[in-house]
């Protein structure tokens, strides 16, 4: 009973990307087909498993559902535009130096920590940044720092990269899906030599 559920499941699926989430769509029971090509010859074999196989492929339209029903939960709990879902803790923050128009400077942590909750997303073109660097022979770049020692809201499945900006102004967080840009109202660096 279970093998033949385990073996309805198998389906022929048309897969989608519906808010950045993969969804796969049953269209033709494979695992059904099977069972029947290998049940048929045996009496009442297949009279006796058939309701079985089905299950398991009306099972993928239960999947389906929870699928589905995910997408707004996950963007409630986890709203994408929100800095705290990127950032919850940053008690052991610091920074790396990405580029060398960053040295010199280290992260304030106990600044960033008050401003976290003051940060605003910003919009930005990135067709005006990428202009701004002038070719190769730039020597400055807009995010020399990488934000390291943070973490996501707990449950997020998130693994941002975190980039703050050459002023400690701004932050870029870069996911897997986009990106969001946040401003502070002060700078979270400091001189090395304070």
């Amino acid at each position: 009973m279970l093998f033949a559920i385990l073996i309805g499941v198998f389906s022929f699926t048309i897969n989608m990307e519906w808010f950045h989430t993969l969804v796969k769509i049953p269209i033709l029971p494979l695992g059904v087909w099977i069972l029947y090509g290998v049940l048929r010859s045996k009496e009442g074999r297949w009279d006796t498993y058939r309701r079985f196989a089905w299950i398991g492929f009306l099972a993928n339209f239960i999947f389906l559902a929870g699928t589905l029903l995910t997408i707004p939960v996950h963007s409630i709990i986890y709203p994408e535009n929100e800095l705290s879902t990127y950032i919850t803790r940053a008690k052991d923050a610091s920074i790396n130096v990405i580029h060398p128009s960053g040295e010199g400077r280290t992260l304030d942590q106990e600044k960033l920590m008050k401003q976290l909750t003051e940060m605003k997303q910003v919009e930005f073109d990135s067709q005006v940044w990428y202009g701004e660097m002038n070719g190769r022979n730039n020597k400055s770049e807009r995010f020399p720092y990488q934000l390291i020692g943070t973490n996501p809201k707990w449950g997020s499945g998130l693994e941002p990269d975190i980039y703050l900006e050459t002023d400690g102004k701004g932050i870029l967080i870069s996911t897997w899906k986009t990106q969001y840009y946040f401003r502070m109202p002060h700078t979270v660096l400091e001189e090395v030599g304070r």
